[in-house]
């Protein structure tokens, strides 16, 4: 899989069982995509803790299972962030982080980092904040980086068949068959089928005075940080891509329309 770290030696499991003498200090976290479940990261898992040694705690998500993943990108990004705070909180020798995540899940994981972003500058400093302590401590190790990520050093951020684009257009869904009357269809019962999450990822979420939210999270903006929080990552999408990106939803959200009018 792709990484930049490998030390031989029995990695953390998920639920945070680790030896005493070698406490994991790298948090990697997983992340699954639509109508599915850790499970589906089990044979990942067990390679990753091969490769990667003791100084790795795997935690593989499990806020969003199955039909969680219908609720909203937004909505299952907080869960994820919730979740990433409860496993940051648990397991104090933390101090790196890095994410991996599959299909729809990197799209959850992008509004998550955005939620656990905070720049050097901004610590907070309140006692019942989970990670204060964790940004104050590593302040001095990283001062050169942009920000922290849940209190900890980012430090890669990888999704594998991830739609940052969204799955509408021509020939963007293989099931379609790329046959125009079912393209045509598959916007408005999207969300019949898949919810909010599927209103999301075909570009129609969004109103007059506000863009969809895949073509918002292209950018910082009122939602949330999320160029300034994927940038804080030393292995990730960097600011050039998600501007191409940004580009990109623009063009094929007028493309997309116009085809539709066409038809």
């Amino acid at each position: 899989m792709g990484t930049t770290t490998t030390t031989q030696g029995n990695a953390a499991s998920s639920k945070g069982i680790v030896n005493a003498k070698n406490e994991p200090d790298h948090l990697l976290v997983l992340v699954h995509g639509i109508m599915a479940s850790p499970s589906d990261w089990i044979y990942v898992e067990a390679e990753l803790k091969k490769r990667l040694g003791r100084n790795f705690l795997i935690y593989a998500s499990s806020c969003n299972t199955y039909t969680k993943t219908f609720t909203g990108i937004e909505g299952a990004g907080k869960r994820l962030a919730d979740e990433v705070k409860q496993v940051v909180k648990k397991t104090e020798s933390l101090k790196r982080i890095s994410f991996l995540a599959h299909s729809l899940g990197g799209l959850f994981a992008r509004y998550a980092i955005a939620v656990l972003y905070t720049p050097h500058r901004l610590s907070s400093g309140k006692p019942d904040d989970p990670t204060s302590s964790k940004v104050e401590n590593s302040q001095t190790e990283c001062s050169s980086r942009l920000g922290m990520i849940a209190g900890l050093e980012p430090m890669n951020f990888i999704t594998l068949a991830t739609p940052h684009l969204g799955v509408r257009g021509r020939k963007q869904l293989p099931f379609l068959f790329g046959v125009p009357i079912l393209e045509k269809l598959a916007p408005p019962l999207a969300p019949i089928i898949v919810g909010r999450t599927g209103s999301q990822l075909f570009l129609t979420d969004g109103k007059p005075e506000k863009p969809p939210l895949l073509l918002r999270m292209a950018s910082d903006c009122e939602d949330g940080k999320f160029i300034s929080a994927l940038g804080t990552f030393r292995i990730s999408t960097d600011e050039k891509t998600l501007k191409e990106i940004d580009n990109q939803l623009n063009n094929a959200f007028m493309v997309s329309d116009a085809y539709e009018q066409a038809d």
